[in-house]
């Protein structure tokens, strides 16, 4: 499970052995959510929350929209599509 981005100690996961769609987890120390990417344009989108509140939430879509194309690139990388 590479970290392929961090921001406000929280870290921006791609499971090698996961599924489609593209999508990303975030982790903190205790709380997680899913993110769907939507790739290639987006816009990210809360897909699963586990105790992240709605203003986190809306802070880690403004991060992950900033790095849209990188985390996109990342998931075609690891699961080879």
């Amino acid at each position: 499970m590479p970290t392929v981005f961090a921001f406000n100690g929280l870290q921006v996961r791609i499971y090698t052995n996961d599924h489609r769609p593209a999508h990303v987890h975030v982790i903190g120390s205790d709380v997680e959510a899913k993110f769907q990417l939507n790739c290639p344009s987006g816009p990210a989108e809360i897909d699963e929350n586990f105790g992240f509140s709605r203003r986190q939430v809306k802070q880690i879509l403004v991060e992950l929209t900033a790095v849209l194309g990188l985390l996109c690139q990342e998931w075609r990388r690891i699961h080879g599509l």
